[in-house]
């Protein structure tokens, strides 16, 4: 099949929706697919690259005032490219990421052209306006607000796909009453595994993903503060990083705490290795990424009880979750987790049985047989006799 993704955050951006929609254009593109994705610029200039994989149209974008390196095109901008793309690519699908300027702007062209669109839904206010500097009113304003339109444009859409079953039920909340399914946003299981040791005493605790409001890091670090034996890599970067290295000083844990910023993949799989325990204190994951690469990678989970984490996490099986906010109960985990070393490692091996079923074949599969379904083409897989 021809292809087409749009989005309106792709590498170099880095966040769970970037690193999504990287992983699925080149795990298709691997199938023998003709992948093109059209997508926001890195800088002022627009373009098109191939490099050997996938072509890459970026259209013209400029930077946002409430984050440093977030780049947006406009909705001029987009829809300038967006239908003679499709007219020159004459695409079987294309499947958006977005309900922004590039999303809703394909989504529009291709429906001009009866070509089938495919809608993937990213979208948490709180990992949006979190950056916004206004009031808690005025942010809940632009929040629903928000969610009509991305109502509105997903309408159209043939099927829209979520990464979970909470985060289906979320759209449902939200009025959405189309074709919707979860579809897993899919990892590389073994690109994860790794073979762990059953230490002593105390633990290295890992957090992996932005330093934005609504990660809650905050949280570790308190928690981290109130147990002794335990100490926190945090692998990121974002609007909070300056905050988060002030209160660890206040806490006084700056010798137990590490901010490493972005890394490359073999430093964030040596970081998986190291650690004993991955924790996740976000409350708006509609999946999370970071959580299913923890654990392929073997470690139990410490994760608030909110959105789509209790997907993932088994409480007493493959980690602990505690309720949002609650530091007392996540220092009461760490601190459990802290002196029982095979528990850690039992743990983490029902963690790694448990998000087999996230591999990113079973994803591929299914995003493949949901184009062929919307554009009415065979299945690429003969179906077996009952």
């Amino acid at each position: 099949m021809r292809i087409l993704l749009a989005a309106d955050t792709f590498p170099p951006d880095v966040n769970g929706a970037a690193n999504f929609a990287d992983r699925l254009a080149r795990g298709l593109a691997a199938r023998g697919h003709d992948v093109h994705v059209l997508c926001p610029a890195e800088s002022a200039t627009p373009g098109t690259a191939a490099d050997g994989v996938l072509t890459v149209h970026r259209v013209k974008s400029r930077r946002t005032p409430f984050h440093p390196t977030f780049r947006f095109s406009t909705p001029r901008q987009a829809a300038r490219v967006a239908g003679p793309l499709l007219d020159r690519l004459r695409p079987d699908v294309v499947h958006v990421q977005s309900h922004f300027p590039v999303g809703r702007s394909v989504v529009w062209a291709a429906i001009e052209r009866a070509v089938p669109v495919i809608a993937t839904n990213h979208f948490m206010p709180e990992n949006l306006l979190g950056f916004v500097p206004a009031p808690p009113r005025v942010r809940s304003w632009a929040a629903a607000a928000a969610w009509r339109d991305l109502v509105r444009v997903y309408h159209q859409a043939t099927v829209v796909t979520a990464p979970t079953p909470r985060a289906v039920d979320l759209l449902a909340d939200q009025g959405f009453l189309g074709n919707a399914r979860a579809i897993s946003c899919g990892i590389d299981l073994a690109h994860y595994a790794t073979r762990r040791t059953v230490g002593g005493t105390g633990i290295t605790v890992l957090f992996v993903g932005r330093l934005d409001r609504e990660k809650n890091v905050g949280e570790l670090l308190r928690a981290v503060a109130a147990v002794p034996a335990a100490r926190a890599e945090i692998v990121g970067d974002g609007s909070c990083r300056k905050a988060l290295t002030d209160e660890a000083e206040r806490l006084g844990v700056t010798g137990r705490v590490r901010f490493r910023g972005f890394v490359g993949d073999d430093d964030l799989l040596q970081a998986y290795r190291d650690a004993d325990v991955f924790c996740m204190p976000g409350t708006a994951e509609l999946q999370s990424l970071a959580t299913m690469e923890a654990m392929a990678a073997g470690l139990p989970v410490v994760a608030a009880d909110a959105m789509a984490l209790p997907h993932l996490v088994r409480s007493g099986v493959t980690g602990f979750l505690y309720p949002p906010g609650d530091v007392e109960q996540l220092a009461a985990a760490l601190r459990w987790l802290a002196g029982n070393g095979i528990t850690r490692a039992v743990m983490g091996r029902a963690g790694r049985q448990a998000v087999a079923r996230h591999d990113l074949a079973g994803t591929l599969d299914a995003f493949e047989d949901v184009y062929r379904e919307a554009a009415r083409l065979p299945a690429a897989r003969p179906l077996l006799a009952s």
